[in-house]
């Protein structure tokens, strides 16, 4: 008779690599699914190295069945939202599983009997530690290429999430822009207007070091004040504000970066973009070597890379819907343009809020995706 066995997952380097690997694996010859990069991936699991220990624990879990791998998920209890929330919630993530019923239950089970364990009473997901990873159960674009900052899952899994009782807790929608020949006119208007309505400017920078020195700190700041009231943010503490520095500024490229000042030098706004790394990181099966390197280098700098991926885009509250957003993106289309990008790809917005879907109002584009965060009662 097939068996199903739950096994904890110690966050040990070697365990977390099989539990992400065994993740890669199921989908082999998929050509819409895009690997994290692992070396990168484990740091997440590992208490010593990821400082969002300092507010969250977290149990990861693996299924067998008949001895073989068949469905990983982690569950993770963010001490700070809880707090700042009042309630006793658990998050679940980093799920992948075969589209077994038997196995897809006995994995939930295990990560809602530890939630519980906890006093959790309610658990939703799929969420990470933090905002700065993956969220969002994708529900429509399984037909999509995907993004190194999103979760791409075979279509059962949100069947499966509907069959164990899940319910939707909100839902978060994705864009694929055309980049046009040139600035809309009405959006370099609008730029021009607040520029000189709010006295601000945008800078540019060539040295790495130089932008973590002059606006390192800053720059994450605004994004806790940017995004403090968005669905489930776990606002980034000092430690985290120092990690983050040390691990993703050092790898923009920088004129696809725009920070928007005013006139005492204060950052108010800044969009952070990047080449898309989707086939790159597709050709290196999420590993740096033997090749994954050169592949990931040629994504960032060749002009073969028709598309750009908009990370983020965070502007201080008091110059929100000020037509700031303009100001960024005229800035930034000069360069997609330069360097031949064709289209550009939204992160995660929430289907919600229209305010920031206004902004892409003046471009060609298509809802090309659409990502779910699931509820429970424990």
């Amino acid at each position: 008779m097939a068996t199903v066995e739950i096994r904890p997952v110690s966050p040990t380097k070697r365990e977390m690599r099989r539990y992400l690997e065994f993740g890669i694996s199921l989908y082999k010859d998929n050509p819409y699914y895009v690997p994290p990069l692992i070396i990168d991936e484990v740091e997440t699991f590992l208490p010593k190295v990821n400082p969002a220990f300092d507010f969250c624990e977290a149990q990861s879990f693996m299924a067998y069945r008949d001895g073989k791998p068949a469905g990983v998920i982690t569950a993770i209890i963010n001490r700070q939202v809880n707090e700042r929330t009042g309630r006793k919630q658990a998050r679940f993530g980093y799920l992948e599983m075969i589209d077994d019923q038997e196995v897809v239950d006995a994995l939930f089970k295990a990560a809602e009997d530890w939630a519980r364990s906890k006093g959790m009473t309610e658990i939703i997901g799929p969420m990470g530690f933090t905002d700065l990873d993956h969220e969002g159960m994708l529900v429509d674009g399984f037909d999509e290429l995907g993004t190194m900052a999103t979760i791409y899952n075979h279509p059962y899994y949100p069947k499966h999430m509907e069959r164990m009782g899940y319910e939707r807790d909100t839902d978060w929608v994705e864009f694929r822009m055309t980049v046009p020949d040139k600035v809309p006119d009405k959006y370099q208007r609008i730029a021009d207007i607040v520029r000189r309505k709010y006295n601000l400017r945008t800078l540019k920078y060539t040295s790495r070091s130089k932008i973590k020195a002059d606006y390192g700190e800053a720059l994450f700041k605004l994004i806790n004040e940017a995004y403090d009231n968005l669905y489930g943010y776990s606002p980034l503490t000092d430690r985290q504000i120092q990690y983050y520095i040390k691990k993703y500024l050092g790898v923009l490229r920088l004129e696809c970066l725009c920070l928007i000042v005013d006139e005492h030098d204060t950052l108010v706004g800044v969009g952070i973009s990047i080449p898309s790394f989707s086939r790159a990181l597709q050709k290196g099966h999420g590993r740096l070597f033997p090749m994954g390197w050169y592949h990931l280098l040629k994504a960032m700098y060749k002009r073969h890379n028709e598309i750009v991926d908009l990370m983020l885009v965070a502007v201080k509250p008091e110059y929100q819907n000020k037509g700031v957003n303009a100001l960024l993106f005229a800035d930034l289309l000069p360069v997609y343009i330069r360097n031949g990008y064709r289209w550009a790809e939204s992160n995660l917005e929430l289907e919600e809020n229209a305010s920031v879907q206004l902004q892409w109002q003046y471009f060609e584009r298509r809802q090309h995706r659409r990502r779910r965060a699931y509820r429970k009662n424990l």
